[in-house]
């Protein structure tokens, strides 16, 4: 039996290949949506992929499970185990087959069983591995987003991100019972899970790739959990905002990714396409594209350099979501789904446009206009045009000043201390409230560390907001400064 993980650090998450070299036939789990390293692997190893599944209706990526199907003419198998609300909607048409509890799907001589472990989503299935041409027992169970290394897939999904009144609780107590199952396994079989540490899936999750039954019944805190009153109140408490994309994930997946027949590069743009002040970047931008715009709107130009080169100087309009870890999470959150979207990429070679162009594409945000290089804030300003900046300030002047704070963190990290006076609006919200922002005084924005802060000063300055500054080093530094704060 062939086996290899695949992980992407900026999800993290895993997906799964695998193979029978005596047939040479190959299944794909839980494909993200880029999928050439599946088809890379699949050829390197002499396979051909004929079968294409996934755990359940993913929330924080577009699954790639339909377009590798349509890639390799592969059967696509798809779980039938939720309720109506929670069936795939484009499993007929793409001939897809069904899957209940118990059913397999047989590659060569791998047999890999479904069972309906529901919790983190009413359809959720798991699968046993049996490697036929050595033995007739599992070897390993993947897992998808019900049981995580040291954690276990968050039940609350559906009431916080696609908002189904009332259905954390008792998911809860369903993801109870469907931990029963699990502790019956035996302890050997391996455990290799959807996710690891940093996925909004979860809130304590491992950095390990994979662990073993025997080892999460040990030390995992859902199996330590005394009764299901307990556990419920575990799994619960403390859960991370999701964000803002989640509801646009599980309904795309729901109802079928569009197929992309690969990943495209977006066309680099002349300079001249920002136009000669702010208002002209999105109409000039839409001419040379030459894409049609859904309902009129015109692009949105999202300014790639860190915050501190934004901070610096950047062309009026631009929104500034920095090329780093946190990438695809603020893509998601604050970038449109039915609007076109231009770059402006870090440096003057445009080296890092695939990552983008890939990271964008796995949230589903497929309509690129095109890319500047670095050099166009510049030449913007060669022009003759003024550069916008965030002005900064810091903790013990913020303290003085008499500023309006918008602090833009999550509830759960407000919860847990705030600067006194502070208006609360989380990030992904700010665009929508703009109405509940003080208009007596001038704005400081603050988030944690500064990241943020800048994405929301940012944000606010495109929508017309003047002189937002920024807290420099956030609400850490306003508690390394020994200021009072609120709770």
């Amino acid at each position: 039996m062939f086996f290899q993980r695949f992980y992407d650090d900026k999800l993290a998450q895993a997906s799964y290949l695998i193979g029978c070299a005596a047939t040479g036939e190959a299944l794909v789990v839980d494909a993200n949506r880029d999928v050439e390293p599946y088809l890379r692997a699949a050829e390197r190893e002499g396979l051909r992929i004929t079968a294409v599944t996934e755990t359940h209706i993913h929330a924080d990526y577009l699954s790639g499970s339909r377009e590798l199907a349509a890639r390799t003419q592969a059967t696509l198998h798809l779980s039938d185990c939720g309720d109506a609300d929670w069936k795939y909607t484009y499993a007929a048409k793409d001939g897809a087959r069904l899957l209940a509890d118990g059913d397999e799907i047989v590659v060569g001589n791998i047999r890999v069983r479904a069972l309906h472990t529901p919790g983190h989503t009413p359809e959720h299935l798991s699968f046993l591995v049996t490697d036929g041409a050595a033995t007739t027992e599992p070897m390993m169970i993947l897992t998808g987003d019900f049981v995580f290394c040291g954690d276990v897939g968050r039940p609350d999904l559906l009431e916080k991100a696609v908002h189904v009144t009332g259905s954390a609780e008792k998911a809860a107590k369903v993801l109870w019972k469907s931990l029963e199952r699990f502790r019956a396994l035996p302890d050997h079989l391996q455990v290799w899970p959807g996710h690891g540490a940093g996925s909004a899936c979860g809130k304590g999750m491992s950095a390990v790739p994979s662990s073993t039954v025997g080892y999460e019944k040990r030390v995992n805190w859902a199996f330590l959990a005394k009764d299901e009153a307990a556990f419920v109140a575990g799994v619960l408490a403390g859960q991370p905002e999701p964000p803002a994309y989640f509801a646009t994930m599980k309904r795309l997946n729901k109802e079928g990714p569009r197929v992309l027949g690969g990943l495209r590069p977006a066309p680099l743009l002349d300079y001249s396409a920002i136009g000669h002040r702010p208002s002209a970047i999105s109409h000039q931008l839409s001419a040379i594209s030459q894409q049609p715009i859904a309902n009129g709107q015109q692009p949105v130009v999202v300014d790639l350099r860190s915050s501190a080169e934004f901070a610096a100087g950047h062309i009026p309009g631009t929104l500034s979501i920095p090329l780093n870890k946190s990438f695809t999470t603020w893509a998601g959150s604050l970038l449109p789904y039915d609007r076109e979207i231009a770059l402006i990429l870090p440096d003057r070679e445009g080296r890092g446009l695939a990552e983008v162009v890939r990271d964008l594409a796995l949230i589903g945000l497929d309509r690129l206009a095109g890319w500047w290089p670095a050099e166009v804030v510049e030449w913007w300003r060669d022009q003759g045009n003024e550069l916008a900046q965030v002005a900064q300030t810091e903790a013990h002047l913020l303290a003085e000043a008499g500023y309006a704070v918008v602090d833009v963190r999550g509830r759960s990290e407000w919860d847990a201390g705030h600067l006194p006076g502070a208006v609360h609006i989380p990030l992904p919200e700010l665009a929508g409230r703009l109405g509940e922002l003080p208009a007596d005084r001038p704005l400081v924005v603050q988030c944690a560390a500064g990241g943020r802060s800048m994405i929301a000063a940012s944000l606010l300055q495109a929508h017309g907001v003047d002189g937002v500054v920024n807290l420099a080093g956030g609400y850490s530094a306003w508690l390394k400064a020994g200021l009072p704060i609120a709770q």
